[in-house]
């Protein structure tokens, strides 16, 4: 699949992000600028922001660099 029909597909099925609000996976990475042959890099925000859940540390710690 190309990266335009995976956003498509993402798209259509609905899939909704893990944080609070639910925002459109699909949505969100159609944010992403087009490919232009220079490196990547991906910064992912870490901070669960619910106080006590500790759901998401645990995957954070056991493999950070993933």
């Amino acid at each position: 699949m190309k990266p335009e029909d995976v956003v498509s597909a993402v798209k259509s099925s609905g899939l909704a992000g893990r944080g609070g609000a639910g925002f459109p996976a699909g949505m969100k990475w159609s944010f992403l600028p087009p490919d232009d042959g220079g490196p990547r890099y991906l910064v992912v925000n870490g901070d669960e922001s619910e106080p006590g859940t500790c759901k998401d540390i645990p995957q954070i710690m056991a493999n950070p660099h993933c």
